[in-house]
């Protein structure tokens, strides 16, 4: 058991987990039931595990090098099954300014690489790839506004 919550500790050091992941890796080293349970509380209460911390670091990570919006980091983090509250404060780590520059600078990039299409489609096409990439339709309306008034 405790060679188990040392191989845990050291995957926990390396890079920051959520509860989920440390989960599966305990049961892939071969602990069962109570076992992973108590692991976890451990990791816990020595700091190597922290949601929270977890949900930050992700968030930050995901926007500043994937430039991934909100919605597509809440979803992955959801799917992770990080709670609510440890979501919203991940989420409160991106700069609404550094957001918005990322979102402008990525609609502009696609907008621009659709130069042979109509303004119309233009606008459907660069539409769709940001809401793929997860922002907020009423953020890309009103990039989409400035870069079509712009180029009149």
């Amino acid at each position: 058991m405790q060679q188990a919550i040392e191989q845990l500790r050291r995957y926990c050091a390396y890079q920051e987990r959520c509860h989920q992941e440390v989960k599966y890796k305990a049961l892939e080293i071969g602990m069962r039931g109570a076992e992973v349970d108590e692991a976890i509380a451990t990791l816990i209460a020595d700091n190597f595990l922290n949601e929270e911390r977890y949900a930050k670091a992700f968030a930050g990570g995901k926007f500043r090098i994937k430039q991934w919006g909100r919605k597509k980091i809440e979803s992955e983090l959801k799917q992770k099954q990080v709670s609510a509250y440890c979501i919203r404060k991940g989420l409160a780590e991106i700069d609404p300014d550094d957001y918005e520059a990322a979102l402008k600078k990525q609609a502009e990039k696609k907008y621009q690489s659709l130069k042979g299409d109509t303004v119309m489609k233009r606008r459907y096409k660069t539409m769709q790839y940001l809401l793929q990439r997860g922002f907020e339709s009423d953020l890309i309306n009103q990039a989409l506004e400035q870069i079509v008034n712009n180029e009149d």
